[in-house]
């Protein structure tokens, strides 16, 4: 495995002036860029991936690392890679990080138990179960838990989670249980009076180069453990990086090799089926995969692939309804590609995978006739699910759409391009208020609208129709956890 910087003077130096540059805090260090070839990957193979892929339609990013250099990047415009990124349970992986250091600092063990950590929270009447409860079983899913404890915003979550029936014998029945990574940072806080996300700046994410990231947190301000954490494309490729190279970094031990070892074992049985990728057992907060690989991954398709026997990780944020097919394409597409030594330069195809990463996209809407171009005009509606109150739609002169909607007694202007994508701030249905890029296309009798919320990865579509004095309004997210389908709402014309 190749180090990108190998001459520990020129680290030193380089850190120096790094340091100096920031005012005592070393900047980001970008991990290497080299061509597919010269790592021994053909150009072809990864074209051919980034052609399936963007077929899909709800890609955010993607990069390919071979022998730790970035031999293929891309992001669909207007996810970029300066945006950090929501990770949903790829947010575990880090958790479980933090666990291993905190035990290699001896602070804990992974044979402690649950309960002695939270005398003020246990039942009066603790079950053998819950006492027989240990971090290990935690990190493995394997709590003895039949359904998952609940986490409201009004309730202590550690209290709710021991206060959870436990019916079988830990480390016999896997459940995938956010509430329990969610424990495992609890113990971390509790064990070293910082959150996972603060114990993690100087021992990961600053000897990583990576750059303000933020975690969720519970209503006890402790990191949210199982999901929360953003961070950037590239960030997700050196964590994985790091645990190719079983925890070092550069010229440093930033975790230790035995407990990415066994992190990435198979720690758990979690099903059966040879060809699904969540069948393949379940380490310390990592799932195993086919063809001696593993990863984190998070809702929706965020992806941290290590390939150790390629020598090879892969970083993948995106909005997808299965996260099997993004994997099968990995699989089908680059599993035979890599080669154990560099290949002859292949200018033409590396030019032509070159541009296909420069110009992706996601998909703008379509017209499909001539617009109706109303004057600027407001419509009211009723109470509704929703809490839009009114909605202004204002073409302009140089051809954008101005949306300007009252939600829940907030005002929010949304400039929308055509063809483009401009950037702005939304919300809509359960999405915050957050950065989002807007584009539209008219019809002969409305217009469709798309909100691209591009730290996360939900893409809101919105129909427009105008009806008389009526404005209706259809609405849906490319993905949700309940639905994706929103009401519809009908306005009339102030």
């Amino acid at each position: 495995m190749k180090n990108h910087i190998t001459s520990k003077s020129l680290l030193a130096a380089t850190m120096a002036v790094a340091m100096l540059q920031s005012g005592g805090v070393a900047r980001a260090q970008n991990l290497p860029r080299s061509t597919p070839e010269e790592q021994g990957v053909p150009s072809a193979n990864i074209l051919s991936l980034v052609g399936a892929l963007d077929k899909i339609d709800t890609l955010n990013s993607f990069m390919l690392l071979r022998h730790g250099h970035v031999v293929a990047e891309g992001w669909w415009t207007p996810y970029r890679a300066t945006a950090r990124h929501s990770l949903y349970s790829l947010s575990k992986s880090f958790t479980s990080t933090a666990v291993g250091l905190a035990v290699a600092e001896g602070k804990l063990s992974v044979d402690d138990e649950v309960l002695k950590f939270f005398p003020e929270h246990a039942p009066e009447e603790p079950s053998n179960n819950l006492k027989a409860m240990r971090v290990s079983d935690l990190l493995r899913m394997s709590t003895g838990h039949q359904t998952e404890p609940g986490r409201k915003p009004d309730e202590v979550w550690t209290k709710v989670f021991l206060a959870h029936p436990v019916p079988f014998k830990p480390g016999t029945h896997f459940l995938y249980n956010t509430s329990a990574t969610y424990m495992q940072s609890a113990i971390v806080q509790k064990v070293t009076g910082q959150t996972v996300l603060d114990y993690l700046q100087s021992r990961l994410f600053a000897p990583l180069g990576i750059e303000d990231p933020t975690w969720e947190t519970s209503p006890q301000g402790i990191s949210t453990g199982g999901y929360g954490l953003s961070i950037r494309t590239e960030d997700i490729a050196k964590f994985g990086q790091l645990l190719l190279q079983r925890g070092k970094w550069q010229d440093r031990q930033l975790v230790p090799a035995e407990w990415i070892d066994t992190a990435t074992a198979r720690q758990t049985s979690n099903g059966s089926r040879p060809f699904s990728d969540w069948d393949q057992g379940y380490g310390y907060q990592f799932w195993r995969c086919r063809h001696g690989a593993y990863r984190g991954d998070g809702a929706f398709g965020q992806y941290c692939l290590v390939l150790p026997e390629k020598d090879a990780v892969i970083a993948i944020t995106s909005g997808l309804r299965d996260m099997q097919q993004v994997l099968d394409l990995v699989w089908d597409h680059l599993l035979p590609a890599f080669q154990p030594a560099a290949l002859a330069t292949a200018r033409d195809t590396q030019e032509q995978l070159q541009g296909k990463l420069k110009n992706l996209s996601v998909r703008f809407p379509e017209s499909d006739g001539t617009p109706a171009i109303p004057g600027r005009k407001t419509y009211s509606f009723p109470s509704n699910d929703l809490k839009v109150e009114a909605v202004t739609i204002e073409p302009t002169t140089t051809g954008e759409l101005v949306l300007t909607a009252r939600i829940d007694g907030e005002d929010q202007r949304i400039t929308c391009g055509k063809g483009e994508w401009l950037d702005g701030r939304a919300t809509w249905a359960l999405l915050k208020p957050q950065v989002a890029a807007a584009a539209y296309a008219g019809h002969s009798d409305g217009y469709t609208i798309k909100l691209c919320f591009y730290e996360t990865p939900f893409i809101v579509t919105l129909r427009l129709k105008l009806a008389g004095e009526k404005l209706i309004v259809n609405s849906e997210t490319n993905v949700a956890f309940i639905q994706n389908k929103h009401p519809e709402i009908v306005g009339k014309a102030q």
